[in-house]
Parts: structure tokens; sequence; C-alpha cells
């Protein structure tokens, strides 16, 4: 497959990587006990910080043109951009200091293009429309400014915008529809209870939505909605096998219903549901992996499909009519993302994130089989066959369930002496995410300047992996997840290329709760790690998490208003435990997150300082739930640089010693 050029935006990402090497620190970033970053560290690090993916997000309904979001040179987070042919030059659709969102045309001209926005990563959404051809689009407010609205969704007329906010109660996700035209008239449609309420889709004549229920990872429930009197019905009936349903699509008319389910598999398989009799059908019985996206052409005969086989996203499509596979583009190994559909009903846009790509936009012709990369993302300036492919690595944990790795090796060449290298366990968030063969970004400079090898477990409770094994680590089931990371303590001792002596654990989210609990659990084995925004308490986390989020953390967790669970909740919580830690932390927190929030990284700090312990702490002012402008999450990608070259890489002091026992060794 032929690369496109970047030429026109080479030349400006050079200039910017020179013009940042003596950059002053942000202002709106707290840098404790961090220090300043050296010019040749900066200079090093500059093409890493310069890559950017070209998101596809969707068609113009009229004309073969394409909407992604991406973020250029002179930008410093994600915007919405108009391509209106293969290699040409991305026109900016916004601007500004904060990131885009969910960029869609309206139907049916697309003369208007929506979007969500929020502000310093707070993540209460607005939305917003401008318009296309306009030279400097001015964004038009849709929404109060003060609440949450997720899950946008035209009707196909483009006369109706429907979208979900808990504005009525704070933590209920009602369901609202307004006229763009007149924003200020929107009605409350459906009145409803939780947080997990999402829109799947609208009929093709506009006469009823879909809407998810999202109880758990493991349980959903597909709804219809009169779209013009609110009155809803259940599709999916709750039997005592909970289910969980993914994204559902109207076929060509308002009878025949298309979505995921694992109700006769025990991975997402697609059904066909005739809504006149309520009998659905599988479609797919014979997958064994997961359907984890799909689109119906607007013609109903087409559906592409997105199957995870173990990680690796594959493009298949299916013909509604004969019921089987038809042939599919080959495409390099990675990440396939949000396929869409053109009007002709012909041609299929969607993203490709590979070792070798950030991500880039491509459009498939079912007719001619042509594949065309529309857009090629920028790479700094850095030679794509440099970056390392990994391999799928398996253990063995403790009850013989089987856990999946991705492994990325340092070029041995490059590498040689010592021939064992130092590793980086980095942990998956979720708890439901999936560690993914798709594109490092700045992490390919662990591999090919430091030479760390990267190790990617996805361990009990992650996705991708079937129904059973997803449930393997609810509720007092938790601790299990670190039986699964002393298998893969154990065979990174055994690698041959290896150093068992330099390991780090890094994550975020969840996977920050991981990283903090491998300090506990793993002290004298590890040389240091990073939290990202991590869980330090869960019953804290609980309580201050966003009132629309706490129930549906409660399944994952257990509640905490239970008292066997709230004290088995405090037992496996590392704030419990810091006594045990011992090793230096890193701890990266946005003082907006309203799903982790902050206090939870600084009661961590404050309790392992108390104790004597060297923790570096970064805070963001403007973010939220992880970094997403350049900036912050360049200063702190440096200072990750610097924690690992100084705790991991260098020769560390000798450790206290812990003060409880530890697993030993093999």
């Amino acid at each position: 497959m032929q690369r496109i050029s970047n030429r026109w935006g080479s030349a400006v990402l050079a200039c910017v990587a020179v013009a940042t090497l003596h950059a002053a620190e942000p202002p709106q970033l707290v840098l404790d006990r961090i220090p300043p970053v050296p010019d040749a560290l900066r200079k090093s690090a500059a093409p890493y910080l310069n890559m950017t993916g070209m998101q596809f997000l969707g068609w113009h309904p009229q004309r073969r043109e394409m909407l992604i979001a991406t973020r250029l040179a002179d930008q410093n987070a994600t915007q919405l951009h108009l391509l209106t042919a293969p290699d040409a030059k991305p026109r900016a659709l916004t601007a500004g200091t904060e990131p885009t969102y969910s960029g869609t045309f309206q139907p049916p001209a697309g003369k208007q293009v929506l979007f969500a926005q929020d502000k310093g990563g707070n993540e209460v959404f607005q939305l917003a429309r401008l318009h296309a051809a306009s030279p400097n689009p001015v964004p038009v407010l849709l929404t109060d400014g003060i609440s949450r609205h997720t899950s946008p969704k035209w009707s196909r007329d483009g006369q109706r915008l429907a979208f979900m906010s808990p504005k009525r109660t704070g933590k209920d996700n009602d369901l609202y529809v307004m006229d763009p035209a007149k924003p200020d008239e929107a009605r409350l449609l459906a009145q409803l209870t939780g947080g997990g309420w999402g829109i799947a889709d609208w009929s093709p004549q506009g006469e009823a939505l879909v809407l998810i229920e999202y109880i758990s990872i493991n349980e959903s429930y597909l709804h219809l909605v009169d779209a013009g009197t609110g009155r809803m019905s259940a599709i999916t009936p709750r039997d005592k096998r909970q289910v969980a349903r993914g994204g559902a699509r109207f076929g060509a008319d308002l009878f025949t219903l298309f979505y995921t389910a694992d109700a006769d598999s025990d991975f997402q398989q697609l059904y066909r549901l005739d809504l006149k009799t309520g009998i659905a059908h599988p479609l797919t019985p014979e997958l064994k992996w997961d359907i984890e996206d799909f689109e119906v052409s607007p013609n109903g005969k087409t559906i592409a499909l997105v199957i995870n086989e173990g990680g690796f996203g594959r493009l298949q499509l299916f013909d509604t009519a004969t019921a089987k596979l038809l042939p599919a583009p080959k495409l390099p190994e990675g990440i396939v993302t949000n396929p869409q559909w053109r009007a002709d009903n012909l041609e299929l846009g969607f993203s490709l994130q590979a070792a070798d790509s950030p991500g880039d936009a491509f459009a498939y012709h079912t007719g001619t089989g042509r594949l065309e990369r529309w857009v090629t993302s920028a790479l700094g300036g850095l030679d794509v066959k440099t970056f390392v492919k990994p391999t799928l690595e398996k253990v063995t944990s403790f009850d013989g369930r089987i856990i999946p790795m991705l492994v990325y090796l340092p070029d041995a060449k490059k590498f040689p002496n010592p021939a064992q290298r130092p590793v980086l366990i980095n942990v998956h968030g979720g708890p439901e995410g999936q560690s993914r063969p798709g594109f490092l970004r700045q992490h390919n400079y662990f591999l090919n300047e430091l030479g760390i090898a990267l190790v990617y477990p996805n361990v009990r409770g992650s996705s991708g992996y079937g129904r059973q094994f997803l449930l393997l680590d609810n509720g007092m089931l938790r601790q299990h997840v670190f039986a699964d990371m002393d298998a893969v303590l154990n065979w990174i001792f055994k690698h041959e290329r290896l150093d068992g002596d330099r390991v780090a654990v890094m994550g975020g989210s969840y996977g920050g709760f991981m990283a903090l609990g491998c300090m506990v659990k793993f002290n004298s084995f590890l040389r240091c790690g990073v939290d990202v925004v991590g869980i330090s308490n869960f019953v804290t986390f609980l309580n201050n998490t966003e009132a629309y989020r706490r129930d549906l953390r409660r399944v994952e967790y257990g509640d905490e208003r239970d008292p066997k669970m709230r004290e088995f909740l405090q037992g496996i919580s590392p704030l419990n435990h810091v006594a045990q830690i011992t090793r230096p932390l890193f701890v990266v927190q946005g003082a907006n997150d309203p799903r982790v929030p902050a206090t939870e990284s600084q009661q961590m700090v404050n309790a392992l300082r108390a104790q004597g312990n060297e923790v570096w702490y970064l805070l963001a002012k403007d973010e939220g739930h992880g970094f997403r402008k350049k900036a912050n999450a360049d200063r702190q990608f440096l200072a990750t640089l610097q924690f690992l070259q100084q705790h991991l890489l260098d020769d560390p002091p000798a450790p206290k010693k812990p003060t409880a026992p530890l697993p030993s060794r093999p």
C-alpha cells in the first residue's frame, strides 16, 4: 500500500519542533518535585511529540468529502477539519484551546456541522453547530452551557436533533429533542432513570428512536421511543441471564433492527430483529470473536462489521439478503474504527490505526474493490520502519486462565549490550478496556531511543475475550487480577531478553489503580511506578465520582454502602497499604476529572510523602480524565521520560525493606 505524502505539514512541523525546544513550562501545570527538562531531552523527543493521527468522522451527505478530527502543527488540541478530496490539505472548521468531539454533518444538505466541546476536561459537553462552507466558521451554541449533553443524533431528514442530558436530576440521563433552528425550544421527550442511557439510532422516516439502557458491560437493554409522544416500549427482555447488547441500527424500514448481543454466545454476535413479530435471529453464529462495531448501508443491503480478533480489528462486509460474508479489503494489522457509508451505498469510510500509523482515513469502494488512503498522518519526520510491531504472548494464571499480552521488544541490533532490556508494564483502564495493537505514539521513544521493552497485559476483566472473561474480576473477585500480574512478572523474569531486575509498572484510570496495587503487592520486584488519574481508594472514589456515573461503577466494583463490600473495597485499596510501598512513584492528574476526582491522586501523594517516599506529582489545571492538550501531554511525556531514566534505567539506591511479606520470586 502506497503512503501518501504529507507535504502540507512537514515544513510547519519542523519549525514547531525547533521552536519548542526551549519553551517555558506551561503555566497551567503544577510541577511538584519534577525537575526541569534538559534541552537535549527535549530535542531528542521532539519528533515523537509531533506525530498526529487523522480520525475519520463521516462523509458529507451529498459530496465526496470527509469530516476528520486531528491536531495540526499550529493547534494545541484536536479540531474538526474538512477534506474535499484525497490528499487535499485539511481545512480547519473549529479552533480554540479546547478539543472538539463527535463531529457530524447535518443531513440531508450537509451545510451545518454539529460538534461537542467541554471546558478543561470536565466532560460537561455542550453542543454547537457551524456553517461548513464559511471561510471562518463561527460556532452557534445549541445547549445551555451548564448541563452535560451527550449522544447527539440527527434524524435522517435533519429536522430534529436528539440528545441525552442529566440536567433534570444531575444523575438521570433523559432524552431531549430539538429543532436546531430553535434550540431554546428543546423539549424533554422521555424522562428516564439512571445514567447509562444513550441514543442508538433514528428510524428511517423519523417516527421512532432506539435507546440503549446500559447497566454494565455485561448487561444492557434496547428500548423503542415514539418520537412524537415519548411513549417507550422495551425491545429486549429482562431475562435471568443478563445479556449485553451493542449498537442498534435500523434497516431500510421501521420494522427491521440490527444489533449485537451475547445472548446465545460468549461473544457479541449480529442479530436481526423483526419488530412486527418480536423475533430475533442470530446472523453470525460462526464467529468466535466480538463484533465490536457495525454500520448498515442506507439501503439496508450491506453491513460493515468490525471484528475484534484478539485485539486486532478486522473489517468484514455482510450481505443482509443472503446472510453471508462478502469480500473485504486486506488491511494492515491494527485497529479499524468508525465505519461509515456514503449515501451511494457503495463506499465505506473508516480509520485505521496500526504500528506504523497514528490513524489514517481510508475509503473502500465495494463495487470496484479499490482501497484509497485519503490522508496520511504526520509522523514528525520519523521512519515508520523503525516502529516495532508487537507479538502476542500468553501466560497462565493461578486458575488456569490464559492471560494475553502484547509484547514489544527493542531492536536487538540497536541495543545489543546488555542483551537483557529493562521492562515497562502498561496496564489498560476500564476495567473493561483492552490493550490492542494500535499506534504507540510517544511510547515508540521508549523502544527506539531507550531500549525499554513494553508489555501490555490483558488481565481478567478485559474486553475482547468473551463474556465469561469479562465477569472474572467483578465485585469480590477483584483481587485475582494481581494473580494475573504475578504470572506476567514471572514470564518477564524468565525471558532471556528481559531484565527482571529492571521492571516498572504504569497505568491510567483503572490501570492507575492496577499500577498502585502492583506497587503494593510486588514492591521488591519493581523499580518504580507511574499512576495516571488512578483510583487510590474505591470507597472515596465511589463517593466522589460524578452522580451520573456512580451507580454504573457500583455494578462493576461493588456497592460501598454494603458493609461487607465496603470492608472488601477498603482491603484492596492501595491507599490503605502505603506502608508496603518503598519504590518511587510518579502521579499524573487532571484537576477537573469527573470520573476519578483529583482527590484520589492527592491523598495518595500525601500518604506516601508522609512516610518519606519519593513522589513526583504533575497536576494540570485545565485537564480532566487524561491530558488532551498538546502542551500538557508533551510535558507529561517528558516528565515520564525523566522519571524512568532516573528510576528504571539508572542504578537506584538501596530500597527500604518492605513492611509486609511479598510473593517469592521464581
